[in-house]
């Protein structure tokens, strides 16, 4: 084969697979336009999308020594796609976060607390005790945390509500849960809490079928001032990896072909699950969000990266805290890969995104987000 003919041939080969990678990338993008219940490998591409956006970027990087014109196909791609692009990368210059808050701000926090370490509570409390002093520490004035597990009821626990509450010294709460739930036999229960501050005029579980903790939301009618929102706590429904899951993804050298499509099968079983379910979820909790008559803002653990149909559809209408003071990525999510931006503060359009944190501190499989929040025109 000559060299003039192995290069055009090369060419060609980079020229489609350019191509091939943009439209994966844009399928990716706007999956939410499709349903997830009969395109839910759209939603899988999604969560891909970052890496596609990467390797678009090194297309147009390698066109440029080789053959300029053929940027375009990165470059087009990326312009149809521009504000998909920004809510995977927020292009802002960081600044540090000031731990006072402004006099008239509400400072909001969001973080999926790992049952607050409770597996091993009975044995040591120093987890527990740290989780506690780094909420106080960054004195929220509203705090929506999910996967708590606690009782809060009278009888054998070693991990009560009473515990929570004298450590965070939170005036108002609400902790919403799956009555089937029950932990240990202690009457200990999974599910998701709001503390705040404010006065709280009205608290709502909403549970749907089949009554798991992922078909169960809740939110609080909050007054601050002469002002009520409306706060959503919501956690959609998780891949539920297991270990073993976790570890093939991580680890490159597994070899075993008959147990690599196993794995494989596990794994795209139950990103179709998860899909399928938060499609659901969503709906559910914009049906609710659409009835509210105060502003609203939504805070949780999507199990989504942006631009899913998740994403989309509660995020509709609102500002996202990170995507108007965050930067970057913006990883929510410790483990399996870098783009797991999945926990999220949404918030109305009548309130002003005044500075916001991740605090990559590993207390919990998710780092805490934190927001501070002003009503517009004060």
């Amino acid at each position: 084969m000559s060299k003039s003919l192995f290069r055009r041939l090369s060419k060609k080969f980079f020229i489609i697979s350019n191509f091939i990678v943009a439209i994966l990338f844009l399928a990716g993008c706007y999956s939410k336009w499709f349903d997830p219940k009969q395109w839910w490998f759209l939603g899988v591409l999604n969560i891909a999308a970052f890496y596609f956006l990467v390797v678009l970027v090194m297309f147009a990087i390698f066109w440029v020594f080789l053959s300029p014109r053929w940027i375009l196909i990165s470059a087009i791609t990326i312009l149809i796609s521009w504000q998909s692009v920004r809510n995977i990368f927020v292009f802002k210059l960081p600044y540090t976060f000031a731990k006072q808050k402004a006099p008239d701000a509400i400072r909001v926090m969001s973080w999926n607390v790992a049952q607050f370490d409770v597996l091993n509570f009975p044995k040591t409390h120093d987890m527990f005790n740290q989780m506690m002093g780094f909420i106080n520490e960054n004195q929220p004035d509203i705090a929506c945390f999910q996967e708590v597990v606690c009782s809060d009821s009278v009888g054998k626990s070693f991990l009560r509500l009473s515990t929570i509450l004298d450590s965070l010294h939170f005036p108002y709460y609400y902790y919403a849960y799956d009555n089937n739930e029950n932990w240990f036999g202690l009457n200990m229960h999974f599910g998701t809490m709001i503390f705040s501050k404010y006065p709280i005029i009205k608290k709502q579980q909403i549970s749907h079928p089949p009554f798991s903790y992922n078909a169960t939301f809740q939110y609080a009618d909050i007054v601050k001032d002469k002002d009520t929102l409306r706060v959503f706590n919501i956690h959609l429904q998780s891949l539920r990896f297991s270990k073993k899951n976790v570890s093939y993804i991580q680890d490159e050298s597994l070899q075993d072909k008959a147990k690599n499509l196993e794995e494989t099968k596990s794994i795209l079983s139950k990103l179709k699950t998860g899909i399928i379910n938060r499609k659901t979820q969503a709906d559910w909790i914009r049906e609710e969000m659409q009835k509210s008559p105060y502003r609203i803002m939504v805070c949780g653990d999507f199990n989504d990266v942006p631009n899913s149909y998740a994403y989309e559809t509660i995020g509709e209408n609102l500002q996202n805290a990170f995507e108007e003071k965050g930067f970057g990525i913006g990883r929510t999510f410790s483990g399996i890969a870098p783009n797991l931006r999945i926990d999220n503060i949404f918030l109305d359009k009548g309130y002003d995104v005044l500075q916001f944190t991740r605090i990559a501190r590993k207390l919990s499989d998710h780092f805490p987000i934190i927001a501070d929040i002003r009503r517009s025109g004060q």
